[in-house]
């Protein structure tokens, strides 16, 4: 039976003193979800947040990680760095990453590699652009997503993996895919992921929508019988917002 899921992305917002109160103010409400949740915070937060939430409901996610195991590149924070905190959990191959900083399937399979190596489970997010949703070719685009970074995994590795969803054109811009398209695109990769490492391993592979999923839209949504969850943006900086979306799943 595979997880379902609530993860917040903080993206770059919220100072450490912002963070840890909404951190806590979140251990405050969330006892007994009927989900994992997961909240993704700026690395200077990681170990400070990760220490609140120890045994809590809540687990830590880092919101990237790098390409290299260690050595001289200043700035730069690895996937040992990050599980030495206490966060279980990093995000890979968000769109914005992709977009701003020039992320390869290449690299994000090298972070990927080095993640799962030191002992990270991996929210890994894959989703088209507008354009290439008009022109219809958003299977083509995860589909590439996906063989170009993550299906060289082993199937045991994969256990390890959770997919987002995340339709580019949607993500902050307060469009949002409708359930029927949502649903249709995470069936088909679902049924990708089937193809690659089997039925079993697909009917477990956890599959969130990200772009512009909040408290109105979010039961609506996981309604969906291949949507599992959310990887929320800006709604995860409100912790009433945030608790409204955990109690829709």
């Amino acid at each position: 039976m595979r997880t379902r899921m609530v993860a917040g992305n903080w993206k770059m917002n919220k100072n450490l003193q912002e963070g840890v109160a909404l951190a806590t103010e979140l251990k405050e409400a969330v006892k007994n979800p009927n989900c994992a949740v997961v909240i993704g915070t700026p690395f200077i937060h990681l170990a400070t947040v990760a220490e609140l939430l120890k045994g809590s409901a809540i687990k830590v996610a880092a919101e990237n990680c790098a390409d290299h195991e260690k050595g001289a590149y200043t700035g730069e924070v690895s996937a040992e760095m990050v599980k030495s905190t206490g966060a279980e959990y990093v995000i890979l191959g968000h769109s914005e990453r992709r977009q701003y900083y020039a992320e390869s399937y290449e690299m994000l399979a090298e972070k990927t590699r080095l993640a799962l190596a030191n002992g990270l489970k991996v929210i890994f997010c894959i989703g088209e652009v507008k354009e290439e949703r008009e022109a219809g070719k958003q299977n083509e685009v995860v589909k590439a997503q996906l063989e170009g970074s993550v299906f060289g995994l082993s199937a045991e590795e994969w256990k390890n993996i959770t997919l987002a969803y995340e339709p580019v054109w949607a993500i902050g811009t307060g469009l949002t895919a409708t359930p029927a398209q949502a649903q249709e695109i995470h069936a088909y990769i679902r049924g990708l992921v089937a193809e690659k490492y089997g039925k079993a391993a697909a009917d477990d592979t956890t599959i969130l929508y990200g772009g512009s999923c909040n408290e109105k839209n979010a039961a609506e949504l996981f309604a969906c019988p291949d949507i599992d969850g959310g990887l929320i943006g800006g709604a995860a900086l409100v912790a009433e917002k945030f608790l409204a979306i955990i109690a829709a799943r």
